[in-house]
């Protein structure tokens, strides 16, 4: 009998009397039924299916659990759980514009850290934060900083956004570098108060700054997006990275 040139699929010969076609046909099919399985062996929603040491069959992986990543164990593919405490880079955004905002945050993690490096705008600027692009006066702050030495409480309530710090002291405002890390744990909760703790430090020139906040947040979802405001002024620098933390 003739066979198929990829799967070896049985197939009549060009000699064989017609009275064999519905054997011929059944043995076919039965082969390809048998190829298409072995190649297609999902059974749930959500299955990957991935080549097996054996030739023209493909293995099931059944779909994770939700907060699971695709790894690899044994030199083939596997579901895993991160590591509790490992840093997980979600995005990397450069500021720009009067407001840059974040977008469609992964809900996959426990905790966000979020880095903050070489922020600068042409003038004098405070970093306002607004989280799922929220306006409404659900936020409060309150920190210590000190500029050139000079110790300085601040703190505002029931506000539309979170300022943390004048990035430009007067001074020459060529030079700004402003760096910030901000903590936002739990973040998926979707009621109740968002705690946020925010470090950061400036330098323009000879002048310098730097402070710690705590804040928090009204919010009635998890945060999924979070808008970054430069005050009176444009974003001309800047990097934002987000990490997941598990």
């Amino acid at each position: 009998m003739a066979t198929t040139t990829n799967y070896s699929w049985t197939t009549p010969d060009d000699t064989d009397l017609v009275k064999d076609g519905a054997a011929a046909i059944r043995t076919l099919g039965t082969s390809v039924d048998t190829t298409t399985k072995a190649l297609n062996p999902s059974t749930t929603l959500g299955d990957i299916e991935y080549r097996s040491s054996t030739a023209n069959t493909n293995t099931r992986l059944g779909i994770g659990t939700t907060g699971q990543v695709l790894s690899v164990s044994g030199g083939v593919p596997a579901w895993a759980t991160p590591t509790a405490g490992s840093l997980t880079l979600l995005s990397t955004t450069t500021l720009s514009g009067a407001t840059t905002t974040i977008s469609s945050i992964s809900t996959a993690y426990t905790n966000l850290y979020i880095l903050f490096e070489n922020m600068y705008s042409g003038n004098a600027i405070d970093l306002g934060l607004r989280f799922n692009s929220d306006t409404a006066s659900n936020y409060c702050w309150s920190g210590i900083e000190s500029s050139n030495g000079n110790v300085l409480a601040r703190g505002n309530l029931n506000q539309t956004e979170i300022v943390v710090n004048d990035f430009s002291p007067s001074g020459d405002q060529t030079k700004n570098n402003g760096y910030a890390l901000m903590e936002l744990p739990r973040y998926t909760i979707t009621s109740g108060n968002q705690f946020v703790i925010i470090d950061y430090k400036a330098r323009t020139g000879s002048n310098y700054s730097g402070g710690t906040f705590t804040c928090a947040y009204a919010k009635s979802a998890a945060i999924t997006s979070i808008s970054l405001t430069a005050g009176n002024s444009t974003w001309t620098a800047g990097t934002v990275y987000i990490y997941g933390v598990n």
